[in-house]
């Protein structure tokens, strides 16, 4: 069964350094700027702190009809009923994720060689995050992946990939010519002093590589 999510812009939150209200702002104008699928990602909080800060998150989402996917965490994610889970190569299976979350929410994956990626889509996955394409400035050990097996794990799976890793919009260009769904940004909208300009601004430039 298909279901219907965009992964054109695909926004990944940090809530480091941000108090609530500054971070929920902060979500919400990347929302207004376009982004078509938002990941929660909390590494530090207690599950309790994860599901109540979930549920604000949710709500704004819902608000742009915008699915909510919940980082590693299916408990969360069933707790607050959000649309779909990512799991990252340390997290639940892939087979086991599908099974709790059921089929008709989203499971993602992370997948950074061909053979990772056939596997990840066989499991069940809806989508796959590749890379990372630059360093990044998460906390999230990063290791790189080149282009050309971010081109070969486009062409290897049916399943939406997108790039991830660094992007902004004055490195997209990179990716020009790469058969991806979308860009998956972290840094590049969270700490802009205008997240929806920023927002704006990346899927602008997206649109003119034909990336989106």
């Amino acid at each position: 069964m298909m279901k219907k999510f965009d992964t054109s812009l695909y926004f990944i939150t940090d809530s480091t350094n941000y108090d609530e209200t500054e971070f929920l702002f902060r979500v919400e104008e990347a929302l207004k700027g376009g982004v078509t699928l938002l990941q929660l990602r909390e590494k530090e909080k207690s599950t309790r702190e994860y599901i109540e800060l979930a549920e604000k998150v949710h709500a704004i989402a819902r608000k742009y009809n915008v699915p909510l996917i919940i980082d590693d965490r299916v408990d969360v994610a069933l707790a607050i009923d959000a649309e779909g889970v990512h799991v990252g190569a340390n997290d639940m299976p892939i087979k086991t994720a599908r099974k709790l979350m059921g089929e008709d929410k989203i499971v993602g994956a992370t997948a950074k060689t061909v053979p990772w990626a056939k596997d990840a889509y066989e499991q069940g996955a809806d989508y796959l995050g590749v890379g990372a394409i630059y360093p990044t400035t998460t906390k999230v050990k990063t290791v790189l992946t080149s282009t050309d097996t971010l081109r070969d794990i486009c062409n290897a799976v049916p399943i939406p990939a997108n790039a991830i890793g660094g992007l902004n919009k004055n490195n997209i260009d990179i990716l020009e010519g790469i058969p991806i769904a979308g860009i998956c940004v972290v840094s590049a909208i969270m700490k802009a002093d205008e997240p929806k300009h920023a927002a704006e601004e990346l899927k602008e430039r997206a649109k003119e590589l034909d990336l989106i």
